[in-house]
């Protein structure tokens, strides 16, 4: 397919790879840039949440060109980076070597069941078509007792911070890609993307209605992005849990 300048909020998944694939090169450099450099705090609090561990099999959704998935292999923990754009991959593959990069959507993920310790994804579920879709294949590609982490951008809380970010993304963001970058509409589907976007609380009952437990989230950056995990339930957990839904059925009949 040609050169995508920018995917509309239908987030047809050629789109998205296309845009992606023409800002490959220069897209980490001008993440730093655009968030004054809180990308690098939010990926330290990414491997904090996680806590890779020598051996763990992580996933890795959305990598990019594995700014996240490097600090994570770094550390001992076998990472699979997955990205559906062949140019990001390609970019992630010079700089990392030492990760699997495998090209594939978020939404049908070529995994078995039960596979990794636990799945990541930073800034990428907002960019799936079908985001709850995507979350129900997490589940399935973890282990029981397997961790999930999603860093995303968010709604904050506090009314003052969110009409000074809402400034920022309408007027000095695009200011500001529309110098540093080759392909500035890309950064006004960045724009379009975040506004649209649920906040915290959706984000989490979405994540409890794919069956993950113990699920919390923690603003960053006064709520501009929210780190949210999960659990998949021990085998036992969730055979209990079928259990009660079947008495409780049977009492109501």
């Amino acid at each position: 397919m040609g050169c995508v300048s920018r995917a509309d909020m239908q987030k047809d998944p050629e789109e998205v790879a296309g845009m992606f694939d023409a800002t490959a090169k220069r897209y980490d450099l001008l993440n730093s840039l655009l968030s004054g450099g809180n990308d690098k705090l939010w990926r330290i609090h990414m491997q904090r949440a996680v806590r890779p561990q020598p051996g763990e099999r992580i996933l890795d959704v959305a990598a990019g060109t594995g700014a996240s998935a490097a600090p994570m292999a770094k550390a001992g923990a076998l990472v699979t980076a997955l990205d559906i754009s062949q140019g990001m991959l390609e970019v992630g593959r010079e700089r990392h070597p030492d990760i699997e990069f495998v090209h594939g959507s978020a939404e049908e993920l070529p995994f078995d069941d039960d596979l990794f310790d636990a799945v990541t994804i930073s800034f990428g579920l907002r960019n799936v078509q079908h985001p709850r879709a995507a979350l129900s294949e997490f589940y399935r590609v973890l282990k029981p007792q397997g961790r999930l982490v999603i860093c995303e951008f968010s709604q904050p809380p506090v009314n003052v911070v969110r009409k000074g970010y809402e400034l920022y993304l309408g007027t000095m963001l695009p200011g500001m890609a529309k110098l540093a970058s080759s392909n500035p509409e890309a950064y006004r589907y960045l724009v379009e993307s975040i506004r649209s976007w649920p906040d915290q609380q959706a984000l989490s009952q979405w994540i409890r209605g794919a069956g993950f437990t113990r699920v919390a989230h923690r603003n960053l950056t006064m709520g501009v992005v929210a780190l949210h995990r999960g659990r998949k339930p021990s085998e036992q957990t969730g055979a209990l849990r079928l259990a009660k839904h079947a008495d409780a059925g049977e009492q109501d009949a």
